[in-house]
């Protein structure tokens, strides 16, 4: 199961910047995941070898008639819905308000465990100030600020706490887990249909998880895995099927789960932001990748956007982590489905490859002595040794004298030629340089 932390409030009281604080202010926190013309959305966060995922929020507003503010209205209540926990951000400069009180309704009502955070408490004379929400009903206050950085770390003590252990699925040894995911109206469902087709009897579904996942065990054609359809997260009376952020959020926890991620876009439309954004989730989190170009059908003037030209165009778009495989398909007339799970597996493959240690450093040790990295301010670097580390998703360390000298440009340099030797496609692989 995955623990997401949700960060609500009114707007202008700091979510933003603590959520910044969670995913990009400590070494020990994973880089947060961009949003393309959006402020970010989501990020990925560790405390205490406890991993977690971050959702930001617009501010609550109620009773506007403002599209977008209605639109941020949704963010808020499908976050809430979605999450594992919530802080509840106020500002203590302020004071409580009107829609502090709302929040404040919408929380209790929703029943999740949820945590009140004073942000702007920069200094001790505003802890006092702090003391006015516990009108609000609360019975701890968590007073923070989000710029400098104090008391979050008594924070995300609290928070670890609160979250449940990982669940326990049924024991399927080394049976992949593929989720399938993009935006709304992609394709998602009759994707699963067409390859389930009216075989139904040989697809054994097991109990549904906490995220109300269609989770089900996929034995035909040679096949077998579990796949996981987000369309099932959320129930269709709660769905806003126009809502950009959902479509993101609820993709998140089927991501976390998958090993491989089968991420569909829609041929007609072209990669948006919003896919981007799913694409995103998928890289940060390491997982396997495989992209389908559905809809092909429908493209009518083909003789003038060619495949390889789509393709192209594709990965250019998903740069720089576009050693993927891309597809193009058609639900309707069940075009590549077939080759679709061949390459699924294939790279799940690529994932769970292990390079013994003599051979990785007889190759790569080769290439760092025809192309050394530059030295820096007289002092040359050396690299003595190569390991993959037993992650779950391929990691190389390098062993050297200097590892903070080396250039970002050289680690890509490396990645790339990990990739021309062995076989990483569709896969996120990651580099680091350690101290010898």
């Amino acid at each position: 199961m995955s623990n997401i932390v949700a960060i609500v409030g009114r707007p202008n009281v700091g979510k933003s910047t603590l959520f910044n604080r969670l995913v990009g202010g400590r070494a020990a926190i994973v880089q947060e995941v961009s949003g393309v013309t959006r402020d970010r959305i989501y990020g990925r966060s560790e405390w205490n070898g406890i991993e977690f995922s971050v959702i930001d929020t617009g501010g609550y507003v109620q009773g506007s008639d403002d599209i977008f503010e209605e639109e941020i209205r949704k963010q808020v209540e499908i976050a809430i819905e979605e999450a594992s926990v919530i802080l509840f951000v106020v500002d203590v400069t302020v004071g409580i308000t009107d829609l502090d009180e709302a929040v404040m309704d919408l929380l209790r009502r929703s029943e999740k465990p949820f945590r009140l955070v004073a942000n702007k408490v920069d200094n001790t004379a505003r802890i006092a100030d702090s003391y006015e929400f516990y009108n609000l009903g609360v019975e701890e206050i968590f007073n923070i600020s989000a710029n400098n950085g104090s008391g979050t770390g008594e924070l995300l003590d609290m928070l670890v706490t609160l979250f449940e252990p990982d669940e326990i699925y049924e024991d399927d040894g080394d049976i992949p887990r593929i989720a399938v995911v993009g935006k709304p109206n992609v394709g998602k469902s009759s994707f699963i249909n067409a390859i389930t087709g009216e075989e139904r009897n040989i697809v054994t579904p097991i109990s549904g998880t906490t995220r109300d996942s269609i989770d089900t065990r996929f034995k035909l054609f040679g096949f077998d895995f579990r796949l996981i359809d987000t369309a099932g997260i959320r129930k269709k009376s709660k769905v806003h099927e126009d809502l950009e952020f959902y479509s993101v959020i609820r993709s998140v926890r089927s991501i976390e789960y998958a090993d491989v991620c089968i991420f569909m876009v829609d041929a007609t439309e072209g990669i948006q932001k919003q896919d981007l954004n799913i694409f995103y989730v998928i890289e940060k989190n390491r997982k396997g990748v495989v992209v389908l170009i559905n809809k092909w059908d429908l493209v009518e003037d083909k003789q003038t956007m060619t495949t390889k030209e789509y393709e192209d165009q594709v990965r250019e778009q998903l740069a720089p982590f576009n050693d993927v495989p891309i597809i193009f398909t058609s639900t309707i007339t069940k075009q590549r489905l077939h080759k679709a799970l061949e390459k699924t597996m294939e790279v799940f493959e690529n994932r769970i490859q292990k390079i013994p240690t003599s051979e990785l450093n007889n190759f790569c040790l080769s290439i760092i002595e025809r192309n050394p990295p530059p030295a820096n301010k007289g002092k040359y670097i050396k690299i003595k040794f190569v390991t993959q580390l037993p992650t779950h998703a391929p990691a190389f360390a390098f062993f050297c004298n200097l590892p903070q000298y080396i250039p970002e440009s050289y680690r890509r340099f490396l990645e790339n030629k990990l990739r021309a030797q062995y076989n990483f496609e569709g896969v996120p692989i990651r580099v680091f340089f350690r101290k010898k």
